[in-house]
């Protein structure tokens, strides 16, 4: 009887495989970032004078234009009503002259007279206009108003602060990263930031703006990306943890466990159909990134090739194997 020969009275090997799949992968920079609000501003006193009436609680949201304090103007009105009149009257005149002087019943110089007058009394009308607008304190934009520290009845000098408001529709996140990466990123460049109070939920947005100059003792540079918050969720001064995605592209991978290193190269066992059955051969391959139980393929292997994630460090060049389990792609 003749003798069968070694490769073929090899009992085949269990093995687990896996394909190889395509994936977006991206770069991960890490990072620490503040928050800071859209726009933000702390609304002072422009007078001395008291409060009459306080138009917010704390953290309303207002719009814009929105009238958040008064105070006292009685007087103010007063001299404002005056200079309305004195303007309209001066322009009455001035208009008559007008009239006059076309007729030829009047002068020159004095249609200049009535002219000079006239933007004396609108422009003393316009000062007391000033004067009385900065007794009202209004909302600059769209945001939500913080903890009022003033009361009506309060006495309120010049700089003293009334109401601290934020536009927070859109959050600025700025962190600082070494300048090494810079080449990396760049306006548009995807990140995403989570910071425990939140768990485990992440906050996408996007590079707007790079620092211009580099920090000459930490050779970091200040980036600042912009995250929707239209949930309201996020707040000013909250620190984030941040992953800037960089250079997103669709490459190869296959499993970590797949990977058989040998000194500085890296093999990966294939499996192959023959006429016997599966059997598997070595193949070196080009790794780029790690990402979470996955590598990247820069070169030796295309899409779709089944690869031994399991069971592979028994394998030699040849061997047969019985495939036990399979995973193909997204599982």
């Amino acid at each position: 009887m003749a003798l069968l020969s070694p490769l073929l009275a090899q009992k085949p090997v269990a093995v687990t495989v896996e394909e190889a799949r395509v994936e977006v992968l991206s770069d991960r920079i890490e990072a620490l970032g503040t928050l800071r609000a859209n726009e933000s501003v702390n609304l002072t006193a422009k007078v001395s004078e008291l409060i009459t009436s306080v138009d917010f609680v704390d953290g309303q949201r207002v719009k814009k234009g929105q009238i958040l304090v008064t105070m006292e103007q009685i007087e103010e009105a007063a001299l404002l009503n005056e200079a309305q009149s004195t303007a309209e009257e001066s322009r009455r005149q001035y208009e008559r002259t007008q009239q006059l002087s076309k007729q030829g019943a009047a002068s020159l110089a004095q249609l200049d007279e009535a002219r000079r007058v006239y933007e004396t009394a609108r422009a003393r009308e316009l000062a007391f206009q000033s004067r009385r607008d900065n007794l009202i304190i209004a909302a600059p934009f769209d945001g939500v108003v913080g903890l009022r520290n003033i009361s009506v009845g309060a006495l309120v000098q010049p700089g003293d602060l009334i109401i601290t408001i934020d536009d927070d529709s859109v959050m600025k996140l700025d962190f600082s990263v070494p300048s090494t990466f810079l080449g990396a990123i760049k306006p548009g460049t995807l990140i995403e930031a989570h910071a425990p109070a939140f768990g485990n939920r992440k906050f996408r947005g996007e590079v707007r703006s790079i620092d211009s100059r580099i920090d000459p003792v930490t050779r970091t540079i200040v980036v600042r990306a912009e995250i929707p918050n239209s949930d309201l969720l996020l707040k000013p001064g909250l620190l984030m943890s941040v992953e800037i995605l960089s250079r997103q592209r669709e490459t190869l991978v296959i499993p970590e466990e797949a990977l058989l290193p040998q000194g500085r190269q890296s093999f990966v066992m294939v499996v192959e159909e023959s006429p016997e059955g599966p059997l598997v051969r070595r193949k070196e391959v080009a790794i780029g990134t790690r990402h979470a139980g996955t590598v990247e393929i820069i070169e030796g292997l295309s899409a779709g090739q089944k690869i031994v994630t399991h069971g592979g460090l028994k394998l030699t060049e040849g061997a047969a194997v019985e495939i036990k389990e399979k995973s193909s792609a997204g599982n």
